[in-house]
């Protein structure tokens, strides 16, 4: 075990060569044991081994042929074994490397000498194939740079030799070290030749994504939403087998290289060409899915609402979830199959290139809760949320366990700031309905568009129901902005007595001032009927949006639809006894009969009232609006109910007491049929020409 290098060299000299190790024709000159008139004692000459014949063997022995680089290469490759093994035998002694006078065999150089040839044919052109091109070379440069690393490493490793050896030793390492980093260039070439040039392009499009799919808000993807969802269970593992989209040969040499790179003291490069390489493959991705590298700063200020809404947040949805399905996966197993002998590398080069990935989406979710505020922004701001929420549970198995606590932190701080947005947006409502102040009143008492907008904006919060009761009481502490809404909400007010949730207790607030709004602009009609039409019109259209929508229904609940029901069935009566009990009123034979007989001139007027009040109110109640064609059959069938039976009677009983001919053309304008036909023009809001000049 304590046996010097020196006395086993024998072993690794030239078969044919009858000279000891120190002594071969390829070794380097000996170091002048008295450097510049030195005086120390020089430092014993090498043993040598004396061998009988004469002077002509001796030529004869110079002569013979110089040894292959494959000869050599087997002799470095024993060398480099012996000297493992001292090395590991003196760390299992603790006696370090003290007492050992290591002293190299001459066909260390050879073989310096036979490498640094091949690869000044490298450095003219001449030799180097593109790796995979000619196999034999690839296996030879890895071979190489491993025995070449590994005599590296061996040697510096060893103590300091003793003092006379310094210069040839410090000579030798340097040159190793030369030869090491020329071989490295290549490799470090090969590697990432091997990166950029052998990615299949189908990484690009795993799965053939689409930027534009199931993106949407859920207002407008309902219906596709289940096929949507098969058909991106069925796509997923074809994009996992796909990406990154090397091919196992590909695979199997970047792994070779940089094992070697890396054991070589080259980690740094070795990692620098990866990086690179996998960022510049991700800029791709990115461009490809749409997603437009954009500071926070240029999203606030520069882009337009539409764009962000029409392109630019689709593709940010799209592009998060893509990374977290399949290349926040596809790159951790390709960094993982890569560096399989470092994992500590591996996990440095994933968690920096998809935290570079991560702050980038999550930089453009700020950009998004930063916008100014406005309602119709709300949807897209949650569907970001939607990602965020989503996306941040699957982050244990993305990425490794020491970076994954700081990006949740950040994911979650992001998801907070565009909870606060969308509660923001939502409350916003309030000053919306309390902003509109016109004093004109709608014609025809026809639905208002303040009615359209908050109930279809609900209508399309219903579909978010679930998403918003969760960021209603994440934030449900946040002071709102209206200093009355929070007096309300601490007296207790009727509205959210029944409210199972913040958000219901929100949503019950805005149709507490929608009504209160609404009821104020009914005011504006000077025609009572047309007000408690207005009022019986608006509340239907209420009414219809929420039982439409199931989520609104259980945020509402029964009791307010049966309330809302209520005033309805009153609207309806109030209107019905303010337009038609006037014209009851004329059907009615009370007061036509003097002495048991009827007064004629009275049964005139009343002919004459009735003809006038219907002419009046067909001329105006046809110009008034109801859209929703169920409404306008029940009123239309409501009216006919009550008016043709009593005007078949009263003309059935009386028209008998008119003079047949023109007296009775000039007061029964009307016949049941007529009233019928009239009665079906009311509410479709078209004019129509008067009655009178159509019987004219």
């Amino acid at each position: 075990m304590d046996k010097n290098l020196a006395e086993n060299s024998g072993s690794f000299v030239h078969r044919d060569e009858p000279k000891n190790a120190g002594d071969t024709p390829h070794s380097p000159p000996k170091a002048d044991p008295k450097p510049d008139g030195d005086t120390a004692k020089a430092e014993p000459p090498a043993p040598t081994v004396h061998h009988g014949g004469n002077r002509e063997e001796k030529e004869e022995a110079v002569e013979c042929p110089l040894p292959s680089l494959e000869k050599v290469s087997e002799d470095i490759d024993q060398l480099l074994v012996t000297l493992q093994w001292n090395h590991d035998d003196d760390k299992d002694s603790n006696k370090g490397n003290a007492e050992r006078n290591i002293e190299i065999p001459g066909f260390v150089e050879r073989y310096l000498d036979l490498v640094e040839e091949k690869i000044v044919k490298y450095d003219t052109g001449e030799g180097k194939a593109k790796w995979v091109e000619v196999v034999e070379e690839d296996s030879w440069l890895l071979e190489t740079v491993h025995r070449i690393s590994k005599l590296m490493n061996l040697l510096t490793h060893h103590n300091e030799p003793k003092e006379g050896n310094n210069g040839q030793r410090d000579s030798l390492v340097n040159r190793i070290g030369s030869i090491q980093q020329r071989a490295m260039s290549y490799l470090e070439e090969d590697f990432r030749l091997l990166m950029e040039e052998s990615r299949n392009p189908t990484e690009l499009d795993p799965g053939g994504n689409n930027q534009n799919n199931n993106n949407d808000s859920k207002g407008k993807q309902v219906a596709s939403e289940q096929q949507d969802v098969q058909d991106h269970d069925h796509q997923q593992p074809e994009s996992e087998t796909t990406f990154p989209g090397y091919p196992e040969e590909a695979i199997a040499s970047l792994r070779k290289i940089a094992a070697e790179m890396l054991s070589g003291g080259y980690e740094s490069e070795c990692c620098q060409v990866y990086i690179i390489s996998r960022r510049n493959a991700f800029e791709e991705i990115l461009q490809k899915l749409g997603l437009e590298r954009i500071s926070i700063d240029e999203m606030v200020q520069k882009v337009q609402w539409e764009t962000l809404a029409r392109d630019m947040i689709p593709a940010w949805i799209n592009t998060f979830k893509q990374c977290a399905a399949v290349y926040f996966p596809g790159e951790r197993r390709l960094a993982e199959t890569v560096f399989a002998d470092n994992p500590s590398v591996a996990a440095g080069l994933y968690s920096s290139l998809s935290r570079g990935v991560v702050i980038q989406l999550l930089n453009f979710a700020e950009g998004g809760a930063m916008t100014k505020r406005a309602g119709e922004k709300l949807f897209k701001l949650l569907d970001m949320y939607e990602t965020l929420r989503d996306v941040i549970p699957k982050l244990d198995g993305l990425f490794p366990e020491e970076s994954v606590e700081e990006l949740k932190t950040e994911m979650n701080l992001a998801k907070l700031r565009l909870g606060e947005a969308a509660i923001s947006i939502f409350c916003d409502l309030e000053n919306s309905i309390k902003s509109e102040t016109a004093k004109t009143a709608v014609p025809g008492g026809a639905v208002h568009p303040l009615t359209r907008y908050i109930m279809n904006y609900l209508n399309i919060a219903g579909d978010y129901k679930e998403t918003l009761e969760q960021v209603f009481k994440e934030y449900s502490k946040i002071e709102r902005a209206d200093s009355t809404s929070n007096a309300r909400h601490e007296n207790g007010g009727v509205w959210d007595k029944g409210a199972s949730s913040p958000f219901t207790a929100q949503v019950m607030r805005v149709m507490e001032l929608l009504d209160a709004s609404l009821d104020g602009k009914a005011r504006l009609y000077r025609d009572v009927s047309l007000s408690n039409f207005f009022m019986m019109n608006n509340g239907r259209y209420i009414l219809q949006k929420i039982k439409g929508s199931h989520e609104m229904s259980q945020v509402m609940g029964d009791t307010w639809c049966r309330k809302k029901s209520s005033e309805l069935r009153t609207y309806h009566k109030n209107y019905q006894r303010e337009t038609w009990n006037r014209v009851l009123a004329c059907l009615n034979q009370e007061g036509l009969n003097v002495n048991g007989k009827v007064y004629k001139p009275a049964l005139k007027e009343r002919f004459k009232s009735f003809n006038a009040m219907f002419d009046e109110i067909h001329r105006t109640q046809s110009t008034w609006v109801v859209k929703d064609e169920q409404l306008q059959s029940e009123l239309r069938v409501s009216v006919s109910s009550v008016v043709i039976p009593a005007y078949r009677s009263f003309i059935g009983r009386f028209s008998q007491y008119l003079d047949p001919g023109r007296q009775t053309e000039k007061y029964i304008k009307y016949q049941a049929e007529d009233i019928e036909t009239y009665i079906d023009e009311l509410f479709d809001g078209k004019p129509h020409q008067s009655i009178a000049r159509r019987k004219t």
